[in-house]
């Protein structure tokens, strides 16, 4: 019968796995390559003394055995600190260099705290590993509190080319040689992890998604300029030839960066290349890689409009035309609109402007149609003049005109240049006072018509002004099942922006998501919970779910939810212990650390992050317990 290992063998043996996981992490290459390569050589440098214990047959005392554990729970932090420095956005590590170097800090500081709760005389060491020890502590308290060298240089390049629209090529090559993002494929691989920071809820993507990305598009030019051959597939090279006029931002892919041969339009309103995007669905992605919206549907709309205009600028400055296949490449905006249904838009519009109120009705409800049929109709619509037209019916007293209106401006938002000309028409204030007055119907459609038009930021700032949130609320709380799903929707991209956190707390929205939340059969948690893991950051937001009773079902969702669920919940728990010594006793009463263990093994990489830093908050939390 084989023996079974006890429980110090066990620990020793955890800690062992522990250091080769961090040994074999990548090496790093950005601004924390030197710090990075000494947490790593120090903590390599722990192996022996494990080594050797787990060889012992020796079970080890409570007293012990309490610095150990303290070791095994920082190095699972020390990991995920390490592989997110590795796997991250280079640029946006640089901007948040003094957070990340204060994260290094702490690392060091538990660490070395750890090893100082050993008792290393009434261990079974050997001469050679206790000298090691004593000497690794030593770099450990040295290295506490050291200051992060800066690269002020490197500060004042990255500024300048974020703020200026056509930097100096002397500051890109800096850059370039600094960030190690030198090659085409380099550029890419930083390109995808910004983006997949930003979905794992790193930062905000309002604040940082449209510098960064067009950091990288700079950033790009210049490594293609200076090292066309490198990277470049034969068909990039065969475009290089005809480089000299610049890609307008519009016909980049969002996530490539390269010029668009298949644009297609997501249920957010924005446009990729399809292969890219398909690949991040496919990934298992359940939002706009761009915005963080959750797309309502993963349907993949053609964007005709702008394949067009792409093919129309690759022929007037001779960059060869990208391979298509499908339909020519030349074919004009609007050009699969019939001549009976241009005839019937011309007509419907006349009746807009001069007929009687059931004509109206009548060419509203048919222009919401023409509309929802396809991305050549909404094109259309729009050049013919519809827009200013519907956003006066907004106002009708007819519900059902006001219906269709509101429908119609809906349908006709999916295309992008379509949003800007009916904020343009001044449609926002009237959408909400649709949404405040309207029928269900109509109230359900300006929610949605309104999430559609806030893809564009400005947007945003501009919806929350108009008091929109409040009747978004009203709506989530008194709605259908499908407007409740339509104002969660807008409140979660208007919240987006920080100026609407506030907002939202003060219209009252979270009990009425708490509520949500706690109605498992109610069809609502996934949106509560998204909304109010965005709320949490904000001091405000986490002070009003802190009045909620929110600990007892956060745990339980944090013990049965999905993975996204499950994710955001520890994300709030997070947000609303740090600091707050009652509240992480609170979670621990109803038994938070047997559900974040669990979810620091299974989770996603954010969930795991989430759960060891409230571990580690608990941890300490008892330590000072006991000590008083």
């Amino acid at each position: 019968m084989a023996l079974k290992e006890d429980p110090s063998s066990e620990l020793m043996g955890r800690l062992v796995d522990s250091v080769k996981e961090i040994s074999g992490l990548p090496e790093c290459k950005n601004v924390f390559k030197k710090t990075h390569g000494d947490l790593v050589r120090r903590i390599k440098l722990l192996s022996p003394l494990f080594e050797e214990l787990k060889d012992n047959d020796e079970e080890l005392s409570e007293e012990e055995t309490k610095g150990f554990e303290l070791l095994r729970t920082v190095l699972g932090s020390a990991k995920e600190l390490l592989k997110s420095v590795v796997e991250g956005s280079k640029v946006y590590q640089t901007l948040q260099r003094d957070d990340i170097a204060d994260n290094f800090n702490q690392i060091t500081e538990k660490i070395e705290a750890a090893l100082g709760e050993i008792p290393y005389d009434k261990l079974n060491l050997s001469e050679e590993v206790q000298e090691q020890i004593e000497l690794v502590h030593a770099q450990f308290r040295r290295a506490k509190g050291r200051p992060e060298l800066q690269d002020h240089q490197l500060e004042v390049d990255l500024a300048t080319a974020m703020r200026e629209k056509d930097p100096d090529r002397a500051i890109l090559k800096r850059l370039s040689e600094k960030l190690h993002l030198q090659t085409i494929d380099d550029l890419k691989k930083e390109s995808l992890a910004f983006h997949e920071m930003v979905i794992a809820g790193v930062g905000d993507p309002g604040d940082w998604f449209e510098k960064l990305s067009s950091l990288f598009k700079k950033l790009k030019d210049y490594v293609q300029m200076e090292n066309p051959e490198i990277d470049s597939s034969e068909a990039e090279k065969g475009m290089i030839k005809h480089r000299s006029p610049v890609i307008p931002d519009d016909f980049r892919c969002p996530i490539s960066l390269e010029l668009m041969k298949d644009p297609v339009i997501v249920s957010t309103g924005q446009t990729y290349e399809r292969s890219c995007i398909q690949k991040w669905l496919d990934a298992g992605h359940k939002t706009c890689p761009k915005t963080q919206q959750t797309l309502l549907h993963t349907a993949l709309t053609p964007n005709y409009v702008l394949k067009s205009l792409i093919a129309l600028w690759c022929e007037s400055n001779g960059v060869e035309l990208p391979k298509q296949s499908g339909a020519s490449r030349s074919k004009k905006v609007g050009s699969s609109v019939s001549d009976c249904d241009r005839a019937a838009i011309t007509t419907l519009l006349d009746k807009l402007a001069n007929g009687s109120l059931e004509q109206q009705r009548s060419a509203a409800g048919e222009l919401r149609l023409l509309a929802k049929r396809n991305a050549d109709n909404r094109v259309c619509i729009a050049e013919a003049g519809a827009i200013p037209l519907l956003v006066e019916l907004l106002s009708s007293t007819d519900p059902r005109t006001q219906e269709h209106a509101v429908t119609a401006l809906l349908n006709l938002s999916i295309n992008d240049i379509n949003k800007g000309t009916i904020v343009n028409a001044g449609a926002i204030s009237d959408i909400v006072d649709v949404l405040k007055n309207g029928s269900m119907e109509a109230r359900e459609n300006a929610a949605a018509t309104l999430f559609s038009l806030s893809v564009v930021d400005e947007n945003k700032v501009a919806i929350g002004a108009a008091g929109a949130i409040p009747a978004l609320i009203k709506l989530l709380c008194d709605g259908t099942p499908r407007g409740k799903k339509d104002a969660a929707t807008a409140i979660f991209n208007l919240s987006i922006y920080q100026g609407n956190k506030a907002r939202a707390v003060k219209a009252g929205i979270v009990p009425p998501l708490m509520s949500l939340l706690k109605d498992a059969g109610g069809g609502m948690v996934d949106e509560a919970l998204a909304i109010l893991a965005i709320l949490a950051g904000h001091q405000e937001g986490k002070v009003a779910i802190g009045q909620v009773d929110p600990i007892p079902v956060l745990i339980e969702v944090i013990r049965t939810g999905s993975q996204r669920n499950r994710e955001n919940a520890v994300a709030i728990l997070w947000s609303l212990c740090t600091g707050d010594s009652q509240l992480l006793m609170l979670a621990k009463q109803f038994g938070a650390e047997e559900a974040l263990k669990e979810l620091s093994e299974s989770g996603t990489d954010r969930a795991k992050r989430k759960a060891v830093n409230i571990l580690e908050l608990l941890q300490r939390v008892d330590t000072l317990v006991n000590q008083s």
